[in-house]
């Protein structure tokens, strides 16, 4: 049961940046940047529950900021027409530069940063911090906003035909920009949960974590249920891993990079069903 109760916590930050990249991968965007999101989540965050000394506070701040950063790579992106991929690489390039000048500058530190003022965040009655409860209730709330609502309709209507979109007299970049910025607010709360939970920032913490959310949004089928079911996989098999240290005899390498090889081996498998699938259609056709 603690392999499971260990997976639920784990997979938090990938559930809420593969629910915000869904959003953005229904309005016809791929956004690489979630990475970037996350670390500039995650870093300012925590520095303003330091300051202000009130944890909700501080990460509504933090996720302001982080929103901010999601509406700079959207406009750069869309109205200044560069490259997204391009784009994306700069922002989680950004991002990790930044984090770590502001630690030296603000802290003295370009290593890891400590805030000894501040407990790490305490589970509820079950155990699990209300960053895990506030996921589940955006699981809902993205699945009833994506097929339940007009808005949702019109992201996904960008994503499939926005010349359609257009003809009613709305500009899809705006709603591909919308898109981005729920991205930011989710992928905030990822990152403020990554720091808050150890109270510490160490540069790079996110370690990837944006790059899987990716994969999650396409191993869920781009659907908030089966982003839930794909981010509890991965949970898993990072706490299977790290159970896995003390049990096993293998070299600590190949079991710490496990997670990463389930990554591809997913990709790879998902990528199989996909040609399989297509190819299934034209010889129904």
């Amino acid at each position: 049961m603690k392999l499971v109760h260990d997976a639920v916590t784990i997979m938090t930050p990938f559930l809420l940046a593969a629910l915000g990249g869904l959003f953005t991968e229904l309005a016809g965007t791929l956004n690489i940047a979630l990475e970037g999101f996350m670390l500039i989540g995650a870093f300012f965050s925590i520095v303003f529950v330091s300051v202000t000394g009130s944890m909700l506070t501080g990460i509504l701040l933090g996720v302001l900021i982080t929103v901010i950063f999601a509406f700079i790579f959207g406009a750069v992106s869309l109205y200044l027409k560069t490259n997204i991929f391009i784009t994306g690489l700069a922002a989680n390039l950004m991002a990790s530069g930044l984090t770590v000048v502001l630690s030296a500058r603000f802290f003295g530190s370009k290593g890891v940063v400590t805030f000894s003022g501040l407990t790490p965040l305490k589970g509820l009655h079950s155990g699990y911090s209300f960053f895990v409860y506030t996921s589940w209730l955006l699981v809902v709330v993205s699945w009833f906003i994506i097929y339940h609502t007009a808005f949702g309709l019109r992201i996904r209507g960008t994503g499939i035909h926005p010349d359609a979109v257009s003809s009613l007299g709305l500009r899809p970049s705006q709603y591909k920009l919308a898109a981005i910025l729920i991205s930011g607010a989710a992928c905030g709360l990822a990152g403020a949960m990554l720091t808050l939970n150890v109270s510490a920032f160490v540069p790079g913490i996110t370690a990837g974590r944006g790059w899987i959310a990716l994969v999650v949004i396409y191993l869920g089928d781009r659907t908030p249920w089966g982003i839930l079911a794909a981010s509890f996989i991965f949970g898993l098999s990072i706490s299977f891993s790290n159970y896995a240290q003390g049990v096993l005899n293998l070299p600590a390498d190949i079991i710490l990079s496990f997670p990463y090889i389930l990554t591809v081996a997913a990709m790879t498998v998902y990528q199989i069903y996909r040609i399989k699938r297509k190819g299934g259609g034209l010889q129904h056709r």
